[in-house]
């Protein structure tokens, strides 16, 4: 099977012209968080800022979006009220979603009834690229699925999603049926859109540590945002979030978290 090299920077990544503006690379949006969860969305939009997006906004419930805004000065937080995302805010998302160039769905959203039910109704109408990720594939239906939708599940995700065992054949079939992109997360990442399927073999066991495919995630985001397309930007994401893995776990070993993941993306470039 073909593998994910650094080629693929250089193929997603242009010279930038020294009459480049604001907003010309893209603004994404990240839906996410709860109560509990603040880190995973968290760590969508600073993947997205790492990997070139001009602007980030993320919308989650009052205390995710708090806890964000006071985190850096980079990312623009709006709080929604409650503690979940719920059927109530699908107005705000909406509004928020029209500014976007591509969205990043599900880190840490939990999965209350009416946050699926939420999570359903938006992306039936968004007409944006999106990243559907973690509680967000809890939520959806294979129907639900979109020809613009790259899917990152790990296998467990998309033997719920599916019914079918997380195996190649399977997962080219579900993405050639539904026309999208799936990036199923694995010791060798699988990436298909059903016609073409590549594996990275970037990324490493410490990795296993919370947060750093919510990096992924937002790193693909970005690129959705940036005009790359689904196939391409889900290879760049594996690669570039997997390498970035692998330079700190040679520093950090046990000890590495996401934020070190997220600190040597610049290494990558």
């Amino acid at each position: 099977m073909p593998v994910v090299t650094r080629d693929i920077i250089k193929k997603v990544y242009k010279k930038r012209k020294l009459e480049a503006h604001k907003y010309q690379f893209g603004v994404v949006l990240v839906i996410g968080g709860s109560k509990l969860y603040h880190g995973s969305p968290l760590f969508n939009a600073m993947g997205a800022y790492r990997a070139g997006a001009d602007l980030v906004i993320t919308l989650s419930p009052e205390r995710a979006a708090n806890l964000m805004a006071s985190y850096s000065p980079d990312l623009i937080t709006y709080p929604l009220s409650g503690d979940y995302l719920e059927e109530r805010h699908l107005k705000v998302l909406e509004k928020f979603s029209e500014k976007a160039d591509a969205i990043v769905i599900g880190g840490g959203l939990g999965c209350e009834k009416k946050t699926r039910e939420a999570v359903r109704k938006f992306l039936k109408v968004t007409e944006k690229p999106v990243v559907v990720d973690a509680d967000a594939l809890h939520a959806i239906r294979p129907s639900d699925v979109k020809a613009n939708f790259v899917l990152k599940p790990h296998s467990a995700e998309f033997r719920a999603l599916s019914g079918l065992k997380p195996i190649k054949k399977n997962v080219e079939k579900f993405a050639k049926k539904h026309k999208c992109v799936i990036l199923l997360s694995h010791s060798k990442d699988i990436i298909t859109n059903g016609k073409e399927t590549l594996e990275n073999w970037t990324g490493n066991p410490y990795m296993t540590v919370g947060g750093t495919g919510d990096i992924l995630a937002g790193i693909c985001a970005s690129l959705l945002a940036q005009g790359t397309s689904p196939m391409d930007a889900a290879c760049a994401a594996a690669y570039i979030n997997g390498m970035a893995g692998d330079l700190a776990a040679k520093v950090k070993k046990q000890a590495l978290t996401a934020s070190d993941v997220l600190n040597y993306i610049e290494k990558v470039f």
